[in-house]
């Protein structure tokens, strides 16, 4: 009877037990709820194969999608004060930081990383929004600095990936004074002659939107993804009006002239190289730029202004004259400058407003 017992029966109870199934194998599309298996979803880089729905993507698949082979170095962010507020609302701030940082792995909700984008040598800080919403705090802000006077030394171009709900509340005004340091150092990339890139993701909101995030040189941004300032509810309890269903998209704004190019993911990458190598001077080929002599990205204001043009052209023919803008922008530039010949730079402004020197 030893076969019959220890053969037949443990084969027999294999075919009628439950088997084990990972919760993981299947994930539900949030826009047409069609059930994705997850090594495709995984090959399709998080995009829905049924109705192209663009889901989140974590930042090392996003930025191993951007760079030439997937290879890129990641840059150490600098160290700022955690909790400088000591805030505590249902639970403390450091408890906060503490668990995100367990959740992602991640030190902060933001990675900088250097590489190449077909051939051209480039920056990239992207934000995380499974960190604390992607809220920008002193951390985030100091790294945004720090990637923008990275890409100045180097003579790269600058790219932000932006998915943020906005300014981190529980840092209050050291919170907000990021949004201008970020684009005072953007403007620093632009100064240098260097391309200043931005890919819009969901969501790019609130503070971070109303900064460094809607100054770029060109704004690509992948479909379907929410960008605005305020959130729909408050916009229609304000003006008291019904919005359009496609408010605050990715191809609201491009109708409207605030994005240039929404992109998919899988054209991300032949898109960006061939706008880096028109923007520093190379000549775009499917394994990087072409080997030769490049232009000097160090041009004059007039031949930068002349190539922004005409670029822009390429990538919105239907775009309307912008001479308006650009008056606009030499305005500011001027601002800029008489901003820092008061003797106000990037570092030492946040170490002057705390000592309380003007």
């Amino acid at each position: 009877m030893n076969w019959l017992s220890n053969i037949i029966r443990p084969r027999i109870r294999s075919l009628v037990e439950p088997k084990e199934v990972p919760d993981n194998l299947w994930h539900k599309c949030p826009s047409c709820e069609g059930m994705l298996f997850h090594r495709d979803l995984e090959e399709s880089h998080n995009v829905c194969y049924h109705c192209n729905y663009h889901l989140r993507l974590t930042v090392k698949k996003r930025l191993a999608l951007m760079f030439d082979e997937g290879k890129y170095e990641n840059l150490p962010l600098p160290s700022v004060a955690h909790d400088p507020l000591k805030f505590k609302d249902r639970k403390k701030y450091a408890d906060r930081i503490k668990e995100s940082q367990a959740k992602t792995g991640l030190k902060e909700a933001i990675t900088v990383a250097k590489g190449k984008i077909g051939g051209q040598p480039v920056v990239i800080a992207a934000f995380n929004f499974s960190f604390m919403g992607g809220s920008m705090g002193a951390g985030v802000g100091e790294a945004i600095v720090m990637a923008a006077e990275q890409a100045v030394k180097s003579k790269a171009a600058f790219i932000a990936i932006p998915a943020s709900g906005g300014a981190r509340m529980q840092e209050g005004m050291l919170s907000l004074v990021q949004m201008p340091r970020t684009i005072i150092a953007v403007e620093m990339v632009k100064e240098a002659g260097l391309p200043y890139i931005v890919l819009l993701t969901d969501p790019t909101t609130g503070g971070v939107s109303a900064s460094f995030a809607m100054v770029g040189d060109v704004h690509l941004a992948e479909p379907g993804a929410t960008i605005g300032f305020a959130g729909r509810r408050v916009i229609e309890e304000t003006v008291r009006e019904t919005l359009p269903d496609d408010f605050q998209t990715a191809e609201y704004l491009k109708e409207h002239g605030i994005v240039d190019i929404v992109v998919s993911r899988s054209e991300l990458h032949e898109t960006l190289s061939r706008l880096l190598n028109l923007l520093m001077g190379g000549e775009s080929q499917s394994g990087g730029a072409k080997k030769g002599k490049k232009t000097d990205i160090a041009v004059s204001k007039s031949a930068q202004v002349k190539r922004k043009s005409s670029i822009q052209k390429e990538i919105r023919p239907d775009a309307p004259s912008s001479a308006k803008a650009v008056k606009q922008v030499e305005a500011a530039e001027k601002a800029l400058e008489n901003y820092r010949k008061a003797g106000a730079s990037i570092t030492e402004a946040p170490k002057k407003a705390a000592s309380g020197k003007a």
